[in-house]
């Protein structure tokens, strides 16, 4: 089945596409998994996050919650029970999670967070209780509501569609929505302004589709397709002049491939929730007061340095407040 092409009007709606096969793009895709394992921070540098590295000293820090604060939430009982927190998301993101080429746990931002989560529910040496299960954009929602994961940690935007079918403990993260091209075009595109007449690229079920729609005059054609290593293919093809997504995903695929490069800055704001079930019970309040607690310890600052801030010549940002979510 091919992806859907089309050129919208102006301010037109951009329709998603129907699933496109990766067998096709197998052989030319970019998979952000292809890099040295980030995480390691100046101590370890690209370690993988080992012994001694920046990224592991965070994780070996985190705190442990009380007894009583586990046995409040049904949620975090039912897990602690099972000794496995069990993850939707990627292990294919360079800067957010990415999996260890040298047999370790996952490296990066959300990878940290969920291995910190994971440690605070089931004590010491909780964080390599983890199973980590793919999710994609179109199938978040799904496995989160029929259970087959705790929560998903994926650079997962709260919106209020999605706060309809699940619900988000966060944000922990406050991302948005950017532009990546090809790096020798990175000089001809700063903002979403540059992109009138190009064509697009975005996921299928993202929030890149409503960014297009909002703030993108007259694009050319606009194609969605159902993964990021697709995106990234067409990008470098030439099938598309850019990739309009969430920042997060972005740079995970420009520390991985120099062909391609993240320009500008975001022009949407993207709260990164942990998406959980309605059903979950006491699971909001739980996760909540874990980032709450990873935030005044300085944990948060910390792992933001050994793995986003490898990439981005910044300070480290203030956290966002937990339980503050998009009306």
């Amino acid at each position: 089945m091919n992806p859907t092409s089309f050129r919208p009007r102006r301010r037109a709606v951009v329709a998603a596409a129907a699933a496109l096969p990766l067998v096709g793009l197998a052989a030319c895709s970019s998979d952000t998994g292809d890099g040295p394992d980030l995480g390691g921070g100046a101590d370890g540098g690209s370690d993988g996050g080992g012994e001694g590295s920046a990224f592991a000293d965070v994780i070996a820090s985190g705190p442990v919650a009380a007894d009583d604060a586990v046995a409040g939430s049904a949620w975090a009982t039912a897990i602690k029970e099972k000794d496995q927190l069990i993850r939707g998301g990627t292990v294919a993101n360079q800067v957010f999670s990415l999996a260890s080429t040298t047999g370790g746990q996952p490296t990066g931002f959300d990878a940290g967070i969920t291995q910190l989560l994971a440690k605070y529910i089931l004590g010491e040496g909780g964080e390599e209780k983890v199973e980590y299960i793919d999710t994609t954009v179109e199938t978040r929602e799904t496995l989160v509501q029929n259970g087959t994961v705790d929560c998903v940690i994926a650079t997962y935007s709260i919106t209020p569609e999605r706060l309809e079918v699940i619900d988000f403990a966060g944000p922990y993260y406050l991302s948005g929505t950017a532009i990546q091209v090809r790096t020798e075009d990175a000089e001809t595109v700063a903002g979403p302004e540059d992109l009138t007449g190009k064509n697009l690229v975005t996921q299928a079920n993202s929030t890149g589709i409503q960014a297009i729609e909002e703030f993108v005059t007259d694009p050319g054609d606009v194609q969605t397709l159902p993964d990021n290593e697709s995106c990234v293919a067409a990008l470098k093809q030439g099938r598309a002049d850019a990739y309009v997504l969430d920042q997060g995903v972005l740079l995970g695929n420009s520390a991985a491939d120099p062909e391609v490069t993240v320009v500008g800055e975001p022009f949407v704001d993207d709260p990164y929730g942990v998406g959980l079930a309605k059903d979950a019970e006491g699971a909001v309040d739980f996760v909540n007061a874990f980032l709450q607690e990873i935030i005044d310890s300085g944990a948060w600052e910390k792992l933001w340095t050994a793995t986003i801030g490898e990439v981005m010549d910044t300070e480290a940002p203030e956290p966002p407040v937990p339980g503050e979510l998009p009306s």
